[in-house]
């Protein structure tokens, strides 16, 4: 969406932009125009009637000057007294024999160019054409008009901008004319922008709309596809809604979620009927050795027994992930790292718990129980294969880290991550002789997922493993 509507307001700019240079190029239009009639007009005119022109001016000039005279009274008196007629400036043409531009002064080259297609349209002959913009103040021929004609004194004349337009006549005569340049129409660029608002928010509501109705099912189920892969084995049907195409795939969701389901509920359901079976066998065979006479060997059958039984154990536990009983609450993790270390302690084992002085408390929503469980086999095998191990927990961004850490051989980098499936086991140090099943590391992995969490391994620079339990914060 936000591509869309940066494309769409990238578009309505370029509009506008064009908008506005058609205007600016209609005025240009009119300036010139007006130029070009006034010169070709003034152009047209002979000398004689130059000369009359001039004779009339003069003659309305001295009847001004009578009149004036005959309407002179008291100050105050009279039908005109105090009364101004503001009159529109009108500029006539200059006729000299050098242009009017000053040295250095900026020319307009759009406008000679299109003045001189004018002028040969219309049969003028013209040599140079010079062009130029300067304010009506700084104008020699307008100073010296408005001193002539006070009447053509406006507020802010000497402000205003001029168009001035010389054109070189055969035998060097110069005819110059002026023109009061146009303003631009007010409110012009507002409504210019007004408009590329609305159709912008317009469009950009729109899409928004029809996007929300094609992304919400998605979003919905890239939710539920999070939540089921936490906790496969419950399954909630996906209500179908969007889109014809949304719909379909929404369905097919459900039911490969229902199929899903339902090969883990039959997958547990045998797990514990193995369980079951295996282990009523075992506690009787556990019964019968008792009567062995030789004691080594009755051990030797004992421990073989609950060897088995404690696989057995390992294997239910990781087929029961995720369909543990209860809700996930909020768990002092100093408190759970500290009773599972006292554990240990009560045994003997050579385990300690660096819990900073002052430090924070930290607390995880998960299960106590399965998280104890995780921490526990991690502790086991730092104790058996390390000869001891360090607990410590951290707050490190929005995760709670429970790091334990041990002075073994470690792991080679690259069977770390192996080390971490299913009955896998290290080397000679890590068999079934002194070890378990392989099943410790994959159970903590998989806990710490359950509860959202993860399980890292890793050498450390002195020597010996760290494993770092991270669970989110509540």
């Amino acid at each position: 969406m936000a591509v869309l509507a940066l494309g769409l307001l990238v578009a309505q700019a370029i509009s506008a932009t064009l908008l506005y240079r058609a205007s600016e190029e209609r005025r240009e239009a009119a300036i010139v125009s007006s130029l070009a009639y006034r010169l070709i007009a003034e152009a047209g005119r002979s000398e004689g009637e130059l000369a009359e022109r001039a004779e009339r001016r003069t003659a309305r000039a001295a009847r001004r000057a009578e009149l004036r005279g005959e309407r002179r009274g008291p100050p105050g008196l009279g039908p005109g007294a105090g009364r101004r007629e503001s009159r529109r400036m009108r500029i006539g043409a200059e006729r000299s024999s050098s242009p009017p531009l000053g040295p250095g002064e900026a020319r307009e080259a759009s406008y000679e160019a299109s003045l001189r297609d004018v002028l040969a349209m219309q049969d003028i002959a013209a040599g140079r054409i010079l062009v130029a913009e300067r304010r009506a103040g700084e104008d020699p021929f307008i100073r010296t008009l408005v001193e002539r004609r006070p009447r053509l004194r406006s507020p802010g004349w000497e402000d205003r901008t001029i168009v001035l337009a010389s054109v070189e006549r055969p035998g060097g005569e110069w005819i110059t004319v002026r023109l009061p340049v146009p303003e631009r129409p007010r409110g012009g660029l507002a409504t210019i922008l007004f408009q590329t608002a609305v159709i912008f928010a317009v469009l950009v509501l729109l899409l928004y709309l029809v996007l929300r109705r094609l992304t919400r099912p998605l979003a919905a189920l890239t939710a539920r596809l999070a939540d089921f892969s936490r906790a496969p084995g419950r399954a909630e049907p996906l209500p179908e809604s969007g889109p014809a195409d949304t719909r379909r795939l929404i369905a097919a969701y459900n039911a490969m979620e229902a199929r899903i389901a339902a090969l883990i509920d039959e997958k547990d359901v045998m797990l514990g009927a193995i369980g079951h079976d295996l282990k009523t066998p075992l506690a009787a065979l556990r019964v019968r050795i008792e009567s062995v006479a030789d004691e080594v060997q009755r051990e030797r059958m004992a421990a073989s027994i609950e060897d088995i039984t404690a696989t057995l154990d390992d294997i239910l536990a990781l087929a029961r992930i995720g369909h543990a009983d209860g809700a996930a609450e909020p768990v002092d993790l100093a408190a759970l790292a500290g009773a599972v270390v006292e554990e240990f302690e009560d045994l003997g084992a050579p385990v300690e718990l660096a819990e900073p002085e002052g430090a924070p408390r930290i607390v995880a929503r998960l299960r106590e129980t399965w998280a104890k469980r995780a921490l526990r086999n991690l502790v086991s095998n730092a104790v058996r294969y390390g000869g001891g191990a360090k607990v410590t927990l951290r707050r490190e961004g929005g995760a709670a880290v429970i790091a334990v850490e041990d002075e073994g051989p470690g792991i080679p980098a690259d069977r770390i991550e192996a080390m971490m499936e299913p009955f896998a086991r290290g080397e000679a140090s890590r068999n079934r002789a002194t070890g378990g099943a392989g099943l410790g590391l994959t159970l903590a992995r998989s806990i710490a997922e359950a509860e959202g969490g993860s399980l890292s391994l890793a050498n450390r620079a002195e020597g010996g493993l760290v494993a770092e339990l991270r669970f989110p914060l509540a």
